[in-house]
């Protein structure tokens, strides 16, 4: 059995991991490796690592608290630290994708352990990718349509490489840890 003080913890560490996964990106998406890839490709992956995580271990409800309290959190700190425009095509984004890739897995959640993960990590990149990159670099000069092809290729194998860690952190856990039923909080 999980004490109510386990899973609090476990929530504020995942709204604290999403926190800063969003404002690391935010900031690393204005920092091109070349014309079709951003710093941002690579860390935003993550966000969809914490999502899964709690979704598997906590639950649907508590997803969706780790995506709110992220989305909060993400975009206070990317309005005070990075430019507004980005800060706000990231939190529409974000918000959309995140809560997509909620819903997704958990309707996956009793499949192979791989599925649930990929399929709704791939799913709501593309989303996620399509929405912020339009929102926050339409109009202007900057090379954002292959920024977006680079974004999404590199998310497609992210989401490949994070079904490692995803693995790795179930398996280290006690097994009532390992699939709460649907919906739990």
């Amino acid at each position: 059995m999980r004490s109510v003080t386990t899973e609090r913890g476990a929530l504020v560490a995942g709204i604290v991991a999403m926190g800063v996964v969003v404002y690391v990106s935010n900031v690393l998406v204005e920092i091109p490796i070349n014309d079709w890839l951003t710093w941002g490709a690579l860390s935003y992956p993550i966000a969809f690592l914490v999502t899964d995580l709690t979704n598997r271990t906590l639950g649907l409800k508590a997803a969706r608290r780790v995506v709110a309290a992220g989305f909060v959190v993400g975009v206070a700190l990317s309005l005070a630290f990075a430019d507004p425009r980005i800060a706000l095509a990231s939190g529409t984004a974000f918000l959309i994708a995140q809560l997509l890739d909620v819903q997704i897995f958990d309707k996956m959640r009793r499949q192979d352990w791989w599925k649930a993960p990929l399929a709704s990590s791939l799913l709501a990149s593309a989303v996620d990718t399509g929405l912020f990159f339009s929102l926050a670099f339409a109009g202007t000069q900057l090379p954002w349509v292959t920024w977006a092809l680079g974004d999404f290729a590199a998310k497609l194998a992210m989401a490949a490489v994070l079904l490692v860690p995803f693995r790795l952190f179930i398996a280290a856990l006690p097994v009532q840890w390992r699939q709460p039923e649907s919906g739990n909080a």
